[in-house]
């Protein structure tokens, strides 16, 4: 029986293949080409060779003609490649296409990141959620695992499993057991999905600001909220270092409690199927109060990065939240010129540095100002027998002084708006 999982490829010196239609921007291309690259490295593959490959239309075998093909495996021979990425989406047909015509392994931009994903994952919700996407993605492609079996029907006597080859009815079985799967791991999924339902609702009884930092893969938003918070968080200088949302309990400036939410990096040309697969992953930002849009201010394609986290998040349907634009690593810089340069475009963004803490007061004094129009200044008069009421102030608002009296605790605070009309009967008037 195929093992749909799929154990790592035994390859060691790609060559990597883009190709673009005539017209469309070769820089973008070239662009995506070395952000490939870096997918490959990731997955501990060396890269001997690549080409970006211009064509006027698709076409429908091998996406170029059998000319440009024929290049393009004359150059993977001169450099002994032994597998074929290509940062297109293929059907499986023309990934098996490309398999036949080359002789060896020949994998996608999709099944890059799928194992990038796979190898990433911790979290339950998080492994569910990537053998889905994984089980999806090879369904259709179940066919080339067994085209070593023969798939003759036999002669007469009526159709059915019993007149198929042996490699056929494999096929069959396998996609059954697929199917099966893929329908066990969707109601597993949403088992997980109802109890973090139930865990936002706990959270939701006493509720506190909520903010998600979204951003490209590897623009330094884990070590933001490490930053921020001050926990240890895991942080690593790769692409997709974590899977899965990270949630710290931050004070700002002001005294306002604010939950702050890792999530999972994007890159250009994302596969649909993953962003739907880790829609879960990235409800956070979804449901979050604003945004935290991280940038690495020395990557030379930023401007191209900030249009991509933009894309996926209207695609998410939270594009149109209130969002902070930081750009870290500054630094990195030689000199201010490609800051000035990023201020043209960006007024509003906040450069700093997670490293060296430069400019992180500056986020968390925006931070305050986010939430400023969600609070009052209020002087309190309470009785002794709500002691359930002062510890509801000290955890939810800010306490800037208590003197407890014979008759009663009086607290001056900066209290959360939606506190207010609890705390009605004990305010002083000014």
């Amino acid at each position: 029986m195929i093992d749909v999982q799929e154990k790592p490829r035994m390859v060691e010196k790609a060559f990597l293949l883009s190709v673009h239609l005539k017209g469309e921007s070769k820089a973008e291309a070239k662009d995506l080409l070395e952000e490939l690259e870096e997918l490959v490295t990731t997955l501990g593959i060396g890269i001997v060779g690549s080409a970006v490959v211009e064509v006027r239309e698709w076409k429908a075998r091998l996406l170029i003609g059998t000319g440009k093909a024929d290049e393009i495996l004359e150059q993977m021979k001169a450099v002994d490649a032994d597998c074929l990425v290509i940062d297109n989406e293929l059907s499986p047909a023309q990934q098996r296409n490309w398999e036949s015509f080359s002789k060896c392994t020949c994998i996608d931009r999709q099944e890059v990141i799928l194992d990038i994903f796979g190898s990433r994952a911790q979290t339950k919700e998080a492994k569910l959620q990537v053998e889905l996407a994984r089980m999806e993605y090879n369904l259709p492609r179940l066919k080339k695992a067994w085209s070593h079996l023969g798939r003759q029907s036999g002669g007469g006597g009526g159709g059915g499993a019993a007149q198929k080859g042996e490699g056929e009815q494999q096929i069959e079985l396998d996609r059954r057991m697929v199917r099966d799967r893929i329908s066990a791991l969707k109601k597993e999924l949403k088992v997980v999905r109802a109890n973090r339902a139930i865990q936002r609702k706990e959270r939701s009884r006493v509720p506190l600001p909520h903010a998600a930092v979204v951003g490209y893969t590897n623009a330094g938003k884990s070590s933001l909220l490490q930053a921020l918070s001050g926990s240890k968080i895991y942080v690593a200088n790769k692409l997709f270092a974590t899977l899965d949302t990270t949630t710290r309990r931050i004070e700002l400036p002001n005294g306002r409690p604010l939950l702050v939410t890792d999530t999972v990096g994007f890159v250009r040309n994302l596969p649909h199927g993953l962003v739907d697969a880790f829609k879960a992953t990235l409800e956070e930002a979804i449901l979050a109060d604003f945004l935290i849009h991280v940038l690495d201010v020395t990557a030379p394609q930023v401007e191209a990065f900030h249009e991509t986290t933009l894309k996926v998040l209207g695609e998410l349907g939270a594009d149109q939240k209130r969002m902070i634009t930081v750009f870290n690593k500054i630094d990195l810089l030689p000199d201010n010129a490609r800051k000035l340069s990023l201020l043209q475009k960006h007024p509003d963004a906040i450069f700093l540095s997670t490293h060296s803490r430069e400019g992180l007061q500056t986020l968390e004094e925006r931070l305050s100002d986010q939430l400023a129009d969600q609070v009052s200044h209020v002087h309190l008069q309470i009785p002794h027998s709500r002691g359930d009421v002062v510890a509801l102030l000290h955890e939810q608002a800010k306490v800037n002084s208590s003197q407890y009296e014979d008759e009663a605790v009086y607290i001056d605070a900066t209290v959360p708006k939606r506190l207010e009309d609890m705390l009605e009967s004990w305010i002083i008037p000014k």
